[in-house]
């Protein structure tokens, strides 16, 4: 036997230890992550919703502002002293003690609280669309890190296959009935394999850190026990009701609206009364005061206030005929997509079904010399890629769901936890 025929079967050794020690590595990737559930239900505690929530406290707290009144104002004035002859020093000055209230007339208490409870209820459902938007996010990423997972665990089974079929090969090699060739193409597509599988395991890393980080695990994560990937799902019916997106175009613009009345009213007068008592010091008598002030509008009439509160109510209208236009079609798309999804998840099963017998009896056939090697890796090509696309259609169906829950205004297989 040559030598290059003796060192066939030291490099595959060398290939299956490699494999075990990857084995043997995995076996420590064993800390598993809190269930979707979980994390959805501790979802109050990520930043967004945090911000979220506070900066609805925070319009909250200005509708109680609003609602408040202006200060009076208390003056005190001493007139006619410190002069010459009968105004020298300061016991015969006037004295003027004064309460001064404005009287918010027009209406702008009111207007004033109108735009503050308008703004407060945008918060609102900006802080339910946070809620919505974090919630897609971390079952997109959960779902991501288990589609990651699972794929590292395809390319071991890869790997695993890949190294028999080129024990096999290199026996046929071995006993003459494969040229040197096939050898050296299944010792070429063990290390392909091998290689896969390390970007694999790298990925896995990745998406498990990012899994981590955005829901804020104390300790880290590396596995996935029940995920979100077999969960079935199923459109719901159409519904009239308005997403939460339209919801917040309209809350939108009936704050603009009343941002109009509230300009228009500022434009009015802004009367001051007031009510104070005089001593006289000369006469040593005391007399009540009352007054009357307001400005006079001759050069400001908060015209350009009003044109622009206008001009932001017609882009606010403007954003709530797109945010109805852009959800009839999302809508109907995420439905179309999931509708699709289940069937795309039935048809990769069957595949993979298919691609498994058809690979045993390939390796059934390898063995018994009725079929080459080139008719084997192609059947191994095609059981990997039937179960990658069977990962790929459930992490599809994932995505799908989230688009729909989006829409609707919930959380993403609300109805499955």
């Amino acid at each position: 036997m040559s030598p290059t025929l003796r060192r066939w079967p030291h490099l595959a050794i060398g290939c299956a230890l490699s494999v075990l020690t990857g084995m043997t590595a995995g076996s420590a990737w064993a800390d598993p992550a809190p269930s979707y559930a979980d994390l959805l239900a501790r979802l109050d505690q990520t930043p967004a919703v945090t911000e979220a929530h506070a900066l609805s406290d925070a319009a909250e707290a200005r509708v109680r502002q609003a609602r408040t009144r202006p200060n009076p104002a208390l003056s005190i004035d001493l007139e006619n002293v410190a002069g010459s002859g009968p105004y020298s020093g300061f016991d015969s000055g006037d004295l003027s003690l004064s309460l001064s209230q404005n009287l918010e007339l027009w209406g702008r208490r009111s207007a004033r609280i109108g735009v503050a409870r308008a703004d407060a209820e945008t918060a609102a459902l900006r802080r339910d669309l946070s809620t919505i938007d974090t919630a897609g996010r971390l079952a997109l990423i959960y779902a991501e890190a288990e589609a990651a997972q699972r794929r590292a665990a395809l390319a071991e089974d890869a790997l695993t296959l890949a190294l028999a079929d080129a024990r096999a090969a290199l026996a046929m090699v071995e006993e003459g009935r494969e040229p040197l060739l096939r050898g050296i193409q299944a010792e070429s597509e063990a290390a392909a394999a091998r290689a896969s599988l390390d970007e694999a395991k790298a990925e896995r890393d990745a998406a498990f850190a990012r899994l981590n980080a955005v829901a804020m695990l104390s300790a880290p994560a590396t596995s996935i026990g029940s995920g979100l990937l077999d969960i079935p799902t199923a459109p719901a019916a159409l519904s009239d009701q308005d997403t939460i997106a339209i919801r917040v175009a309209k809350a939108e613009a009936t704050a603009s609206e009343r941002r109009i009345t509230a300009e228009q009213i500022n434009s009015r007068p802004d009367v001051t009364a007031s009510v104070g008592v005089t001593r006289y010091g000369q006469e040593d008598q005391t007399a009540l005061t009352f007054g009357l002030s307001l400005p006079l509008p001759l050069f400001d009439r908060n015209r350009g206030n009003i044109d622009a509160a206008r001009a932001e109510h017609r882009a606010a209208e403007a954003r709530v005929l797109q945010a109805r236009q852009d959800a009839g079609a999302d809508r109907a798309a995420a439905m179309a997509r999931l509708s699709s999804s289940g069937s795309r998840v039935s048809a990769a099963d069957a595949g993979v079904a298919a691609a498994e017998e058809a690979y045993r009896l390939s390796r059934i056939g390898a063995e018994a010399g009725r079929i080459s090697q080139l008719e084997l890796r192609t059947g191994r090509a095609a059981l990997i890629n039937a179960r990658s696309a069977a990962v790929d259609a459930r992490l599809a169906r994932v995505r799908a769901e989230i688009d729909l829950a989006r829409l609707e205004g919930r959380a993403p297989f609300e109805g499955n936890r």
